[in-house]
């Protein structure tokens, strides 16, 4: 069964924030569009086996997230019945749990 994908809102913002950044080191908009199609694919590529992602734990339990990279991007998703929910499209060196809102902590 394939899933169907949908992007969150969160999602969309990260992955226009890569099209700016791309096109900004590039300056082509042909060697911007092939990597945002080729991310795009990566990611929708799940929807056949989205469980065959990376499973994202922290404190020892499993969070609900799966991710799969593209490059220097992790995209991050949930299932929710037959659907892939792409919540965030963040840098893998960013502090993806901060983003996900998964740390236990407040820094207030």
């Amino acid at each position: 069964m394939r899933y169907k994908v949908e992007y969150a809102p969160s999602a969309i913002r990260d992955i226009e924030r890569v099209r700016a950044e791309v096109f900004e080191a590039s300056k082509s908009f042909s060697i911007t569009e092939k990597y945002i199609d080729d991310l795009m694919d990566k990611i929708e590529a799940k929807a056949d086996f989205p469980k065959s992602g990376v499973p994202l734990y922290y404190e020892d339990g499993f969070t609900g997230y799966y991710h799969v990279s593209f490059k220097s991007c992790l995209a991050f998703y949930r299932l929710e019945k037959d659907t892939m929910l792409v919540d965030r499209v963040l840098y893998g060196k960013s502090d993806y749990i901060r983003s996900l809102h998964l740390n236990s902590f407040d820094e207030y």
